[in-house]
């Protein structure tokens, strides 16, 4: 029997609490910034899978 987890990691929770900021005009940074922790995951696992491409290329 699977397990279904329930809940938000780390970079959703600072995404939601970042755009409350936004829209509460706590802070007023750009969207780019308030949006960050999404673009910034993503970019982080597009380094690990190229490395891993490029490393798996440089070993065949």
């Amino acid at each position: 029997m699977a397990t279904k987890k329930i809940g938000l990691n780390l970079g959703e929770v600072i995404l939601v609490v970042f755009i409350i900021l936004k829209l509460t005009k706590v802070i007023d940074w750009s969207w780019w910034w308030v949006l960050s922790p999404t673009w910034i995951g993503l970019i982080v696992v597009i380094l690990i899978l190229g490395y891993i491409a490029i490393r798996a290329w440089i070993e065949s």
